[in-house]
């Protein structure tokens, strides 16, 4: 079983990111599961030089380790897989398509829901594709530039797979016996995802009215973070998914493209003799060659699991292809605004530079995270014995860094009024 650290390398990590990568850490190392490493730099324009190596040292420094510390994953040197990944969702059923749409075009037809920055997409290149197919390949043929979508499943188009695609591709030692035997609820069915979620409960959401078609590669040649994250932690053989709640739909989405990935016959590298990047075996395909198959893409059906007698998907053992998760309240600034990477006088530079401890940055953290009672100077060892996700399920309102509440720590007061 194994967790892991996905940070962006596109600035100083900030409280925020110490809280969230402590907890993800918490929970492997409890469970003697193992950590890794992935810095996630695909959308290179975001890229600042240098940010992901004052991570590990901020990480190191924090006392976070983890187990692949001599080969950290980064995303800009697996395009190759990136391009196999699509190659195998062109094979599930013809549920990636071309899409023309500007960004204006979309926030024209559509609407953000719920201040978690999704927006559904309206389904506009989805519609012509399948009313004028012919268009489609004329604008192909012209080169128009396109991103590459994946449609969701409406309600009752989707088709019972084999329990093979919910198989396992553990690659990691199982750790204790309790950690073996944990379940998780999860599937798609009926064009919805569900899973539950160790922090909010059971989630559902309507792929189709609430996810939408999502891009998978962006038209300027990137691929979208949706998807590689998918790749990734089913190559790392991650199973313990540890984030902020503002993923909560992310999770579903990521649900119907690992479904599909896996029916289009994507091989997790971390399965030993699944001959990953054998070209025979699912061949890498120029982006232009995309198949346009309206009824197929109409259908867009994958793996879906039958559920219990109650209509929610029944319990499996937890493994890369399912996943538990736990997502955590998000961490405001004084101003009720989600803390970002821009205040700096929160980011583990200025922290460091004005001698703070990172005893206290940890002891605050885990008060955040209700493993302590109050936000006294710790490490990260010492929370590992008694660590448990109950205190932070029974107490989930998002956080506030307040300078004026008698807990906040004269050291982060401090900080936050520069």
């Amino acid at each position: 079983m194994t967790g892991r650290f996905a940070p962006t390398p596109s600035g100083r990590m900030h409280i925020g990111n110490v809280y969230a990568m402590l907890a993800a850490w918490l929970s492997a190392r409890s469970r003697g599961e193992r950590m890794l490493l992935r810095i996630e730099d695909v959308d290179k324009p975001r890229v600042i030089a240098g940010a992901d190596r004052l991570m590990m040292d901020d990480l190191r420094w924090l006392g976070l380790d983890w187990d692949n510390a001599a080969s950290p994953m980064y995303q800009s040197r697996r395009t190759k897989r990136y391009e196999y990944a699509l190659d195998c969702l062109r094979k599930a059923d013809g549920v990636v398509y071309p899409c023309f749409c500007s960004r204006a075009d979309i926030r024209a037809a559509s609407a953000p829901n719920e201040g978690d920055g999704f927006m559904v997409y309206p389904g506009t290149c989805r519609r012509l594709l399948h009313d004028h197919p012919e268009t489609v390949r004329a604008r192909l043929a012209h080169g128009d530039q396109h991103s590459i979508r994946i449609a969701m499943p409406e309600a009752g188009e989707w088709t019972a797979a084999s329990d093979a695609i919910g198989g396992s591709c553990d690659c990691a030692d199982r750790g204790d016996a309790s950690a073996v035997h944990e379940t998780v609820h999860e599937g798609i069915r009926g064009g919805a995802a569900s899973f539950d979620d160790r922090i909010y409960g059971p989630q559902d959401y309507d792929l189709a009215r609430e996810v939408g078609d999502s891009v998978i590669r962006r038209a300027d040649g990137l691929f979208g973070y949706q998807l590689v994250v998918v790749v990734d932690d089913l190559d790392m053989g991650v199973d313990d998914i540890v984030r902020g709640r503002d993923l909560l739909r992310s999770t579903a989405l990521q649900m119907w493209i690992r479904r599909c990935l896996l029916a289009g016959g994507f091989q997790p590298e971390c399965s030993p003799g699944m001959g990953v990047g054998d070209s025979s075996a699912c061949p890498i395909s120029r982006l232009d060659s995309i198949t346009i198959d309206a009824t197929r893409l109409a259908d867009a059906g994958c793996a879906a699991h039958v559920g219990s007698a109650s209509g929610r998907v029944g319990s499996r053992l937890r493994s890369p292809v399912n996943p538990a998760y736990a997502h955590l309240p998000l961490i405001d600034n004084a101003a009720g605004r989600r803390l970002a990477k821009r205040e700096r006088s929160l980011d583990m530079g200025a922290l460091r530079a004005r001698g703070i401890a990172p005893e206290q940055i940890i002891g605050y953290c885990a008060w955040l995270l209700r493993v302590r009672p109050t936000p006294e100077p710790c490490t990260a060892a010492e929370l590992v014995p008694d660590f448990s996700w109950a205190p932070l399920r029974a107490d989930h309102p998002d956080r506030a860094l307040d300078p004026s509440d008698p807990l906040t720590p004269s050291w982060l007061a401090d900080a936050l009024s520069v």
